[in-house]
């Protein structure tokens, strides 16, 4: 069973995937859609639910710097919901700092910043998914 693994924005989710051994993340794509059309996401994110068998994903929620919950992690709890309603686990990952880490991962490519936001938002769902599996290793182990 592979993982996706879900950076959610206004207009854009980075996607990742897992390899079949749950070890890697790699960035699969970036959906795009209008502003704040959650339903037009989760309709193109359920081509790739079902062409991988994707059962469980591990989708960003983002807190504050001190832990609390503000607008943009009210998002990512709707868009769980919504895609729970489609029959998949839905694992919450905080994903303070993913974006930074992201542009730092982009800056040491020596890439341009401002031209790469779809890599961002990929690189930024890897980070989340390499979170997720990490800790789900380490749960295995206990």
């Amino acid at each position: 069973m592979r993982v996706l693994g879900l950076d959610l924005g206004t207009k854009t989710l980075g996607v990742s995937i897992s390899d079949k051994t749950n070890t890697l993340a790699t960035p699969l794509e970036v959906i795009h859609f209008a502003f704040e059309d959650y339903e037009d996401a989760l309709r193109k994110l359920t081509k790739i639910i079902t062409e991988y068998d994707i059962s469980k994903v591990a989708l960003g929620l983002p807190k504050n710097m001190d832990g609390t919950l503000g607008f943009a992690a009210s998002r990512s709890l709707k868009f769980k919901e919504m895609l729970e309603s489609i029959n998949v686990e839905v694992i919450l990952i905080d994903e303070r700092l993913t974006t930074k880490s992201a542009e730092d991962i982009i800056h040491l490519n020596n890439d341009n910043v401002k031209n790469t936001k779809g890599k961002i938002d990929a690189i930024a769902s890897s980070i989340i998914l390499e979170s997720f599996l990490r800790k789900w290793e380490n749960d295995s182990k206990k």
